[in-house]
């Protein structure tokens, strides 16, 4: 097992607590869920990646079941500063373990507990969870009722219940560290307890509700592992693939901040440009826009307006993406190559390609990552810049 990692000193501190203690049995196989392949990797890596590649950096604790350490390893080989803890019989016997391990460890500031059965979490959850908890101890995010709801018994209805004030609550549950410590601790050791939310509540902690995300489904069954597929009804109208090509290039600077791919990279030297100078992101940008034929990057975001200095370019993505999806279209793939010959970029391919998922709303296999160097023939063989090439294809009605 890797060493646990030492909480940033920073305030305030974040610590994630993603539970995959169960044995999934539900959903069959011949491992807990939680390990098994969901979308090209294991179910609860899609959570570690997820909060990994958030830019609040949260430390990362995994609690596991007793003897699941080696499926643990191997589901996580090669993410960075994971602690694993071995959790108890129940989940809130878990969630109390991890958050004693975190406490261990210097403690936090702010925990968000997750549990790896929900494995598309998007950075704009987390975002919402973060900001609630400025002005209330607790948040989960919660999604509106739209069915009805009635009581029934012996196979009839006895009474329709209002749904106007019920909600579906989904996790990451967030929480301040030390209240919701003392939550766990002051539970009943033989009450069960439907989530952290309820513990926390009955020690008298507010919770806040948040936007949830109809994505953040809990995988329960073994169908669920399949990708689902909508079926297309005869009435749709024909769809066309559109391919765009981008390409950029900034050149690398002291004193900058290096941005690649929406993460940001320690190095000794950053890109210099009028927005955060994100090669990675402004490729994929033009890519879009190229397949849309709406211009390029400048035309939307002009360099001469002062209002994009400094910006973070996961806005200009994010706006590509709202113009396909006006279009009544779908992003169906990207495909990225950076190109430098530092920093190495293998370490961070997985977190950029969940953050680009994350910004698109795409599942991290509809993003591929590469990169090349020149053999340091020019600008980014002498170490001057960094240029990144990206392809886009869109699925738009013909």
């Amino acid at each position: 097992m890797h060493d646990a990692p030492s909480l940033s000193s920073d305030t305030p501190r974040l610590a994630a607590l993603i539970v995959a203690a169960g044995q999934g049995l539900r959903a069959g196989g011949d491992i807990p869920k939680q390990f098994a392949d969901y979308q090209g990797k294991p179910l609860l890596r899609h959570s570690a990646e997820a909060f990994e590649a958030w830019d609040a950096a949260p430390a990362i604790f995994v609690v596991i079941g007793e003897g699941q350490a080696a499926l643990a390893e191997a589901a996580l080989a090669e993410l960075n500063d994971i602690f694993f803890v071995t959790g108890g019989t129940e989940r809130s016997d878990s969630v109390r373990l991890g958050l004693l391990a975190i406490a261990a460890r210097g403690g936090a500031d702010r925990v968000f507990i997750h549990d790896a059965a929900r494995p598309q979490l998007s950075v704009d959850v987390l975002d919402r969870l973060n900001v609630a908890l400025d002005q209330n101890p607790g948040a989960v995010p919660v999604l509106p009722v739209v069915d009805s709801i009635a009581r029934g018994a012996d196979g009839v209805i006895e009474q329709a219940v209002e749904r106007a004030h019920l909600w579906r609550i989904q996790t990451p549950q967030a929480f301040h560290f030390d209240a919701v410590l003392a939550a766990h601790l002051a539970w009943p050791s033989d009450q069960a307890a439907t989530d952290d939310s309820q513990i926390a509540r009955a020690h008298g902690l507010a919770v806040a509700l948040v936007e949830g995300d109809e994505a953040l489904a809990k995988i329960t069954f073994a169908e669920d592992f399949a990708v689902p597929h909508a079926p297309v009804p005869p009435s749709a109208p024909s769809m066309m693939v559109r391919t765009g090509i981008g390409y950029d290039v900034h050149r690398l600077a002291s004193g900058e901040e290096l941005w690649l791919g929406g993460i940001r990279i320690e190095h000794d030297k950053g890109l210099a440009g009028h927005s955060d100078a994100d090669v990675a992101l402004h490729a994929i940008t033009d890519a879009l826009l190229g397949a849309l034929a709406l211009g390029d990057i400048g035309e939307h975001f002009p360099p001469s307006d002062p209002q994009w200095r400094g910006a973070d370019s996961a806005q200009f993505l994010a706006h590509a993406a709202s113009l396909v999806k006006a279009k009544g279209g779908t992003i169906a793939n990207i495909d990225l190559t950076i190109i430098c010959e530092e920093p190495k970029i293998g370490p961070h391919k997985a977190s950029i390609q969940q953050r680009i998922a994350n910004i698109l709303q795409l599942r991290p296999d509809q993003i591929g990552v590469k990169a090349t160097t020149t053999e340091r023939l020019g600008f980014t063989g002498r170490g001057e810049g960094i240029a990144a090439q990206a392809a886009a294809s869109i699925m738009v009605a013909g």
